[in-house]
């Protein structure tokens, strides 16, 4: 289990990190995801130990990540993006290596390397050198190191990147199985593999959490009925004349016939506005009878860009379970903290630009 309170990171006035909290449950896999320069990378350097915090707590299975480091490390495996790999080791070398650094017990470590290695799918390479492998088997020792040791919380950033459709495939049935055994923090850019691996994601932006739940759960609230699929009976030129009557419904699209004489249609409204009672009332009179009507969940990349860009507002489960709600933040509040950064910056240079000329 890991749990994160009002962890901040600071660069003189620059803040990376801005007092971000979350807990990841023991068996969970959790998507951590942001844009370039989101802060998410801090955040994961933080939790491993490899950076301090300017404020805030890291526990990691019951230890402080600052107040006992070598406890809390010994329950991380770690996968940074570019694995840490020594090139003129074979694949069996480094490995030994690595479980000497960790302190794997003589007796068990060979069974441990054997069964890591037939998990990741390594074993016909172990007397390559890393430096010979290709991107994909890279990856997959560098999962093999985490591994190692067996610890309770696996953090993994960018585990795919660089890899073919089947190696991907393969990578993402590893860390599903490593889910049963282990904690799981997945960081990726690849928002469809996130989707099909996770079982919650936290979205950072500018330093802030600015959404946290399961992908549906975060589809239904950032959706608000905006978006339908309808089901309706009649003549399809009229059933599309008609929705397109109604004043806040942005584009109406067919989506073909499942059902003689009726056709679906997509309707979508402008954001943030409940359509379904417009729909219900402007084909109730036209007498074109609805068949089914149901929401269209966003993907996760639909909901990325629509807490990342422009105004977002933050959602997170804990609004939901009686915090305070999110808080609603637009780009310009980040603009004048770094004009002011700039400012105070510009005022230090003066400062000494004065006490030169005084000497």
């Amino acid at each position: 289990m890991i749990e994160v309170r009002n962890l901040t990171k600071r660069y003189g006035s620059f803040v990376a990190v801005n007092n971000v909290s979350f807990t990841v449950n023991d068996g969970e896999i959790l998507g951590f995801l942001g844009p370039n320069g989101a802060g998410k990378t801090t955040t994961m350097n933080i939790i491993t130990g490899y950076m301090s915090a300017t404020s805030g707590d890291c526990i990691v299975n019951g230890f402080d990540i600052l107040a006992e480091p070598e406890k809390a490390k010994k329950n991380i495996g770690y996968l940074p993006e570019n694995p840490p790999l020594y090139g003129e080791m074979t694949v069996l070398e480094y490995l030994r290596f690595v479980a000497d650094i960790k302190g794997v017990g003589k007796d068990a470590r060979e069974r441990a390397i054997e069964d890591i290695m037939e998990t990741v799918r390594i074993t016909e390479m172990e007397q390559r050198l890393a430096k010979n492998l290709s991107k994909g088997y890279r990856q997959r020792l560098g999962l093999a190191q985490a591994m190692l040791g067996n610890p309770d919380v696996m953090i993994l950033d960018e585990p795919t990147i660089g890899l073919d459709p089947k190696q991907i495939i393969e990578m993402r049935e590893v860390i599903k199985k490593l889910s049963k055994k282990h904690t799981v923090i997945l960081s990726s850019h690849i928002l469809q593999e996130v989707s099909a691996m996770c079982d919650r994601v936290i979205i950072i932006h500018r330093g802030r959490i600015v959404a946290s739940d399961t992908t549906s759960k975060l589809s239904l609230k950032l959706s608000q009925g905006h978006k339908m699929l309808v089901r309706v009976k009649g003549e399809l030129g009229k059933i599309i004349e008609t929705l397109g009557q109604i004043s806040v419904v942005r584009e109406v699209r067919s989506e073909g016939s499942r059902e003689p004489g009726s056709y679906d249609v997509t309707v979508t409204g402008d954001e943030n506005t409940d359509i379904r009672e417009a729909i219900f009332n402007v084909l109730a009179k036209k007498e074109l009878p609805i068949l089914l009507m149901r929401s269209l969940e966003l993907t996760l990349e639909e909901i990325f860009l629509q807490v990342t860009t422009g105004e977002g507002v933050a959602v997170d489960q804990e609004a939901d379970e009686g915090g305070d709600g999110g808080d609603r933040f637009s780009d310009e509040d980040f603009e004048e903290d770094e004009e002011e950064a700039d400012e105070e910056d510009d005022d230090e240079e003066e400062d000494e630009a004065e006490g030169g000329d005084s000497e």
